[in-house]
């Protein structure tokens, strides 16, 4: 390949692309944080803004209107450290999420190309939503316990349900057993595959385009491709998110969080049919603008970071085989 060529997804050993991949998600993690604690906050907050007849169901649960106003009931109430909550789960999750799913893409990539050939090669979009799909699925089924303790410790206010990541695992083991770790793993699932795939067939689609444009918000194409392809994604999968997080908080505790009017919830069928029926379809989307203004900073940091970490291994590794 040309060294003045665009360079592909698959180039790197295994160990460069774990290391790139598990970087990108440790650094885009931390900067999101507060805006991820803010989104699951809203999401799991149930009762009507608008119907005071729902104000009598609070048991105390706080009301958060929109993502300004959340943010400051959250620093006003439990300091500015509770924007961090549950941020040990997430990073561990982040990491190795983002290590499985870049290892993943260009695994199944690899193997595409190698069953197809040059001759019956597929498109890139198909060969970019099937491999994006796979990374999906197989980052989001490892990670998943992690992502319910972020999850639960992002729900907790003052009184803590958790005092620590250890007593959490010790204590969903013994109440809820293993079966407790992956409260909501369906709908997590049927959100992240065609998250995923339409997430790198937008955004393989977009990236080259975009790297020759001069002036971009972000600064270059990859990360500008990142915030397109994520917005447009996560909108068309938020409420599968929703019921998600709704579900992971379900269980011995969940009178016990800084919402403790949130109701019982089973399946996803189940579970989309009575937040509708109580809170309407505008009930799907609760959290969804902080949650886009989160894809944002996320997907450009994620993106960004992953590129020039790749770029950069491959280049020393360059170097020293000269040498």
């Amino acid at each position: 390949m040309s060294k003045s060529g665009p360079r592909l997804k698959d180039e790197g050993s295994r160990l460069q692309v774990v290391t790139a991949g598990a970087t990108a998600g440790l650094i885009s993690r931390f900067v999101v944080a507060p805006l991820d604690v803010v989104k699951i906050r809203l999401q799991l907050q149930s009762h009507s803004l608008s119907d005071p007849r729902t104000h009598l169901d609070l048991r105390g649960s706080p009301i958060y209107k929109g993502t300004i106003g959340t943010f400051r009931h959250i620093v006003a109430n439990e300091g500015i450290t509770a924007l961090w909550k549950g941020n040990v789960p997430a990073e561990l999750m982040y990491v190795a999420y983002a290590s499985i799913q870049f290892t993943t893409y260009r695994s199944t990539t690899q193997l595409l190309r190698t069953f197809y050939g040059d001759v019956r090669r597929l498109p890139q979009s198909v060969e970019s939503f099937v491999s994006g799909a796979a990374a999906g699925a197989a980052a989001t089924a490892a990670t998943y316990p992690l992502d319910l303790l972020r999850t639960r410790f992002a729900a907790q206010g003052n009184d803590r349900v958790y005092m620590s990541l250890r007593r959490a695992i010790a204590d969903i083991a013994r109440d809820e057993g293993a079966p407790g770790f992956f409260r909501g793993l369906a709908p997590a699932l049927a959100q992240i595959v065609p998250f995923m795939g339409l997430f790198f067939a937008v955004y393989e689609g977009a990236r080259l385009p975009l790297g020759q444009v001069d002036a971009l918000p972000w600064g270059t194409g990859d990360a500008t491709a990142g915030v397109i392809a994520s917005v447009v994604a996560k909108t068309g999968v938020f409420p599968l998110d929703l019921v998600r997080k709704r579900i992971q908080v379900q269980g011995p505790t969940r009178s016990r969080y800084v919402h403790k009017n949130i109701p019982e919830y089973a399946g996803t069928v189940s579970t989309i049919r009575r937040i509708l029926e109580r809170e309407g379809v505008r009930g799907l989307y609760r959290g969804l603008p902080v949650s886009l203004l989160k894809a944002a900073p996320a997907s450009a940091v994620t993106m960004w970071t992953y590129e020039r970490t790749l770029n950069s291994l491959v280049k020393k590794a360059e170097r020293n085989v000269e040498l």
